[in-house]
């Protein structure tokens, strides 16, 4: 069954972009090409200098996937009205280029600098995870049929992880892969971890902050799902986390941040770091799948090289004892 990572993704020119935006928003201006993982993205600024982004949408995604992203910024905004999350413009369109369709949505723009410009100190480390924590206060409650799915980035799809592991080149990767979908079996499978709907993918190419290292946004909602709620500071953690000689402050500092306003469970603590090296695996072998099917598309490996640099590290470290210390740290 074709799916949004197997599919083509959408080829329109910005052109095509400035066309759409007429034709359905009856708004003029000039788009930009965007970077973007399965989906294509354009920055459209509208003659009055006004920004927004336009989506459109890969052609195997699932009508009810983006009606469930829709309403989860809609009940966001009626518990926490300032937190910077991009608003849909009217409806979801439907437009066709050489005889495929593709959903599209015009949303707001957020300002701000993405933390994959920017160095974070452990400061901004601490205020990032309280946004998240903010942000699960936000959708504490919400719940949508959608969201309960198999899904490819959800760290407990470990058979999807398993389905993947044969195009990493080399067997040590495959082997260190291994090893941490053991760990997580051994350590986190059997915890009582509470469920929720969550962001899922508060990635350094998501998330805002501006120029006091203040997190002010978080964009693109195609990640979400019904999953563990303390995989919601751990996926952030994984990616804070790469690249770093000593990884563990900027970590600790946003599960720190994320627990002093949206408190976790000892277990959901203890189980952070395993799943921040799920995420990654998860990254890792996604990214050698894909890349096969589209090798042109130079997003898709650009987390690939820390990541598995980063895993090759925590595979030397007692996952235990980072466990440990967490809770030490955090509480």
């Amino acid at each position: 069954m074709t799916s949004v990572f197997d599919a083509k993704p959408p080829d329109y020119s910005e052109i095509d972009a400035v066309r759409i935006c007429e034709i359905h928003y009856n708004m003029h201006g000039k788009a930009v090409d965007l970077y973007s993982e399965r989906d294509q993205n354009f920055l459209f600024i509208a003659e009055d200098d006004r920004k927004f982004v336009l989506k459109i949408f890969n052609p195997a995604e699932d009508r009810s996937i983006l009606e469930m992203q829709h309403k989860t910024i809609l009940f966001i905004r009626s518990k926490d009205p300032g937190l910077g999350v991009p608003m849909q413009l009217r409806e979801i369109q439907t437009v066709e280029k050489n005889d495929v369709s593709n959903f599209v949505r015009l949303v707001s723009y957020l300002d701000g600098q993405f933390i994959k410009d920017a160095v974070l100190d452990e400061k901004s480390c601490e205020k990032l995870g309280g946004f998240l924590g903010r942000l699960s206060h936000a959708m504490d409650g919400f719940s949508h049929p959608a969201a309960d799915r198999e899904f490819e980035w959800d760290v407990r799809s470990v058979s999807l992880i398993k389905s993947r592991m044969a195009y990493l080149e080399k067997d040590e990767q495959q082997k260190t892969v291994a090893h941490f979908l053991n760990e997580y079996e051994q350590h986190v499978s059997p915890l009582d971890l509470r469920m929720a709907v969550i962001h899922n993918d508060g990635n350094d190419y998501n998330v805002l902050i501006n120029g006091k290292g203040e997190t002010t946004g978080i964009i693109d909602f195609g990640d979400t799902v019904y999953s563990y709620q303390v995989a919601e500071p751990a996926v952030c953690m994984a990616y804070v986390g790469l690249e770093k000689d000593d990884p563990f402050s900027a970590m600790a500092q946003v599960l720190k941040g994320y627990h002093s306003v949206f408190p976790l469970h000892d277990a959901e603590i203890i189980a952070a770091i395993y799943l921040s090296c799920v995420r990654l695996c998860i990254s890792v072998t996604m990214s050698a799948w894909r890349m096969k099917l589209f090798p042109e598309n130079e997003y898709l490996s650009v987390s690939e090289k820390p990541a598995l640099i980063f895993l090759n590290k925590m595979e030397n470290e007692d996952l235990s004892e980072w466990s440990n210390r967490l809770v030490n740290y955090v509480k």
